[in-house]
């Protein structure tokens, strides 16, 4: 992973950050450039290890449908309502072991807790290609579900124990964009896997499962070795990534931006206390309302271009893919302009708007070539407010667990719109789904107001932060970032 093409994609990547970020830092011992060879260093091992790690995330939590055509419907006779059961028990145990996720991920570190897991699922996708009924795939997909829903959450939280409060959102929108690469090409990949049909005595869809599961088995071994712990951790768990001195620096810029680099003992009460914060679930119910714009998208995208906008089977399938790379090139821009100028709130008001723009043109336009305009800045403005939404929260709470509960709260509710995406778009609705698009414009509209609202909410403690009249977080002269 940390060959030379990686290096020189993450120094064009990260170059331009705000040179003053590291030079507001306790640089004693360090000139500019060793802290920007620092913090690369970081972004080597930290972003690039994750976001591939990602991209198997998604590769084996969503290539159920591949298999489904490949022919895994007929040879399991996944009739009438099984399908979908085996679609959505996933999220009953993905959701359910968020809350505990980052608690266990800061016991045991990141490092053996991510890679374990990301093995531990690796084998558990392996299985799906050998059952003959369906009873063994929904039990795997519970598994499946368990094993997942601690990774997401857990590299939340981790990334952003690494960075200061305004380097965060690009280091978001970067370990986003890897693992969308990684959804836009899993039907390639699945379509190559399916040529194997045969082989081994074993049908195309179980190698789709094999072969993938064999990969993120390797790239979760690989993890093992290149994947950092928590900041106060890196010194002596992986000691030959960073010197006790550049741990010191790190620790010393975390500290001076935001005052919690170091951890506290674990406390039930203070964890779960986190609960009383209404911010907490403001940030979590944006997540919610963006998660169930993109996954009703994601899930019936094809669908749509297929059924709605009258494309042949091949072209539904292919023009999947550009939306998403729209998504990244305005994910990225907005990141590096919010890190820049230091403002979340505008971002994601910028980005909904691009939606909300969309959305109508999809769903209320006649031409279909307009129509699919539409669906190029639904797709996109959606996509690009997820890391946007992440370092809005990441950049106004502090402590460690504050965070590890905020992490796993923001996740948790995104996947529950993951489930509402599902239910947006009804075969009845067909061919143009018009009460899907006014659900899925209400959201964007509420993700607008709430973010009004607590832009609103912040400037008046801000203010009073000002007048010596509050304290925010607990941290004389902590301020929210708008």
């Amino acid at each position: 992973m940390a060959t030379n093409k990686t290096k020189d994609i993450d120094h064009d990547v990260f170059e331009k950050m705000d040179a003053n970020q590291l030079e507001d830092a306790d640089a004693s011992e360090f000139t500019p450039a060793e802290q920007k060879r620092i913090i690369r260093r970081v972004d080597r091992r930290l972003i690039i290890t994750t976001g591939l790690m990602f991209c198997c995330c998604l590769m084996d939590r969503n290539n159920l449908g591949a298999a489904a055509i490949a022919g895994m419907s007929k040879d399991l006779k996944l009739i009438e309502y099984r399908y979908s059961i085996i679609a959505l028990v996933f999220f009953v145990t993905y959701i359910l072991v968020q809350p505990v996720a980052n608690v266990l991920c800061r016991k045991f570190g990141s490092r053996l807790f991510l890679t374990t897991i990301t093995i531990t699922w690796g084998i558990c996708i392996m299985c799906f290609g050998f059952p003959k009924t369906w009873g063994p795939i929904l039990a795997l997909r519970l598994l499946l579900g368990a094993l997942e829903g601690g990774f997401f959450p857990a590299c939340v939280y981790l990334i952003s124990t690494w960075y200061t409060r305004y380097e965060v959102q690009t280091r978001f929108a970067f370990f986003y964009i890897l693992g969308c690469f990684a959804s836009a090409l899993s039907g390639i990949l699945a379509y190559g896997l399916m040529q194997m049909d045969g082989v081994g005595g074993y049908a195309g869809w179980s190698w789709i499962f094999i072969m993938e599961g064999i990969i993120t088995i390797l790239v979760g071994i690989a993890g093992y070795f290149f994947l950092v712990d928590f900041p106060d951790q890196a010194a002596t768990t992986t000691r030959s990534f960073l010197t006790d001195q550049e741990c010191k620096f790190i620790l010393d810029r975390i500290n001076k931006d935001r005052g919690d680099a170091e951890l506290e003992p674990f406390n039930l009460r203070k964890w779960a206390g986190a609960g009383l914060d209404p911010k907490i679930w403001g940030f979590a119910f944006l997540f919610f309302l963006n998660g169930t714009v993109a996954y009703a998208i994601a899930f019936f995208l094809p669908i749509i271009l297929r059924n709605s906008l009258g494309f042949s089977l091949a072209a539904s399938q292919c023009l999947v893919a550009p939306p998403y790379a729209l998504a990244a090139i305005l994910m990225y821009a907005t990141a590096w302009a919010g890190d820049r100028w230091h403002f979340r709130g505008p971002v994601i008001l910028f980005n909904a708007t691009i939606g909300l723009i969309g959305l109508p043109i999809l769903g209320f336009v006649q031409n279909s070539a307009a129509r699919y305009v539409g669906i190029f800045l639904a797709t996109a403005g959606t996509t690009a407010n997820f890391p946007a939404v992440m370092a809005y929260q990441a950049n106004n709470i502090r402590g460690q667990w504050k965070r590890a509960f905020s992490s796993a709260t923001l996740v948790g509710l995104g996947s529950i719109g993951g489930i509402a995406g599902a239910l947006v778009f009804r075969s009845q609705d067909a061919p143009h789904y018009r009460p899907g698009i006014w659900a899925v414009m209400a959201c964007n509209i509420l993700i607008i107001a709430i973010v009004v609202i607590m832009t609103i909410y912040f400037r008046i403690c801000n203010k009073k932060v000002d007048k010596g009249t509050m304290v925010i977080e607990g941290l004389p002269g902590f301020k929210y970032t708008l």
